[in-house]
């Protein structure tokens, strides 16, 4: 199965996307463990949950692209069924 080129750049995203979650959280952190440990890990925690939303968003648009090439093999075949009944 041939991926076009949406799919290779959302496949592309998302693991760039893991990755930025990974790194940044580790990196914001380190940036903020200077004003407390507490504070650190409310605002890496918060950093995270961002991130995931942005993660989320990317699997919905594969989602939605996969349901439209479904929707558009349905309305061929109806189309075909639709043909030899009239």
């Amino acid at each position: 199965m041939q991926k076009d080129i949406f799919d290779k750049i959302i496949s592309f995203l998302l693991g760039a996307s893991w990755a930025i979650v990974l790194f940044g959280a580790l990196i914001t952190f380190k940036v903020f463990i200077i004003l407390g440990l507490g504070l650190a890990l409310f605002i890496t925690i918060l950093f995270v949950i961002i991130s995931l939303f942005i993660i989320l968003a990317l699997d919905a648009f594969m989602v939605n692209k996969q349901r439209l090439v479904e929707a558009k093999k349905q309305t061929k075949l109806l189309e075909k069924i639709y043909a030899k009944h009239t």
